[in-house]
């Protein structure tokens, strides 16, 4: 049977590509005086379409940091990002390319919108009339995501340390153990990333490479490391009931607070966290320098994403 690469079928029946061309984007909230949610749809007059505004990523650039970026360069307004809404991938026609965009929930901080070569118009939908305004079936799809849940929520941060070597390298006390040249890397790398959520405060365990990890984050927001004790691996399994509510008190409608800890504390944390709630956890590795951002709606954790893949540099194709 004759196929061509622009027919979605013939992506099935051959043998699976990799997604090639990366993007990220988000679905742009505000709230009205009244407390009424209203989702962003960008008109772009290149394609005549109603979308989404997403973009692909520059090179050496993660996920999380183009989602922001694509926002502010198509509407002009400022925004932080929150809860993760999933993917889509699909085929680009005429090409033997598949293209994968990664979604945020993100909501707007400030700006006005300004018309510019990509977006000449923004408009304001409610959940009632977004679906028949947007023009792909891939974007209803995150719209449903997004209204799942509440959009307004509280953000929690929640930082396994960055790479810090061996410990049986190391032959001083293991609380002095510092980051190694990969860890550095990564904490200077975590600190915009978690500033794109709206960090604004750090509460560390006090072991040095964990103060390391969020020192670069600490340096940008201009503000102090608090430490905490019960986050670190001793003072947790000393502990566990009064870390967990130690964690609880530092979720905040007002601040988005950053915690940073230890891999035998934060999979049990966030375990027991889900359990209590009713949250299903995705999968993950929780890798040194991986985060989970955590959301939570009137002090009750509804979302859970575990940031990894989307916190490491790509290199892309345009």
């Amino acid at each position: 049977m004759s196929r061509t690469n622009s027919d979605p079928a013939a992506w099935y029946a051959d043998p699976p590509v990799k997604a090639n061309i990366l993007a990220a984007g988000a679905v742009l909230w505000r709230q009205t005086a009244a407390g009424a949610v209203e989702m962003a749809l960008v008109h772009r007059p290149k394609y005549d379409d109603w979308s989404l505004p997403k973009g692909k990523l520059d090179a050496g650039e993660t996920p999380v940091l183009a989602a922001l970026r694509e926002v502010t360069e198509e509407t002009g307004l400022n925004s932080r990002l929150g809860r993760y809404l999933g993917r889509v991938t699909y085929p680009i026609p005429g090409h033997r390319k598949l293209k994968r965009v990664d979604y945020w929930a993100a909501k707007v901080v400030d700006g006005d919108f300004e018309s510019n070569s990509e977006v000449d118009v923004l408009h304001w939908h409610r959940a009632e009339d977004i679906m028949d305004a947007l023009s792909y079936p891939m974007d209803r799809h995150i719209i449903r995501n997004f209204l799942r849940l509440p959009a307004d929520t509280a953000t929690l941060l929640l930082v396994r340390h960055a790479k810090a070597g061996r410990r049986d390298r190391f032959t001083g006390e293991d609380d002095e153990r510092p980051l190694e040249k990969a860890g550095r890397a990564q904490a200077r790398l975590l600190a915009p990333n978690l500033a794109a959520f709206g960090a604004a405060e750090i509460v560390s365990a006090p072991p040095l490479r964990c103060v390391q990890t969020v020192t670069p984050l600490a340096e940008i927001l201009g503000v102090d490391i608090e430490l905490e004790p019960l986050f670190s691996e001793s003072g947790y399994a000393t502990a566990p009931d009064a870390a967990a509510e130690r964690a609880r008190d530092l979720v905040s409608e007002h601040s988005v607070r950053v915690i940073c800890s230890q891999g035998k504390v934060i999979p049990d944390l966030v375990g027991a966290w889900a359990a209590e709630d009713g949250v299903a956890l995705p999968a993950a590795r929780n890798r040194k320098g991986s985060v989970w951002s955590l959301s939570f709606h009137k002090g009750r954790l509804i979302a859970a994403d575990h940031l990894d893949r989307a916190l490491n540099p790509t290199d892309v194709q345009h």
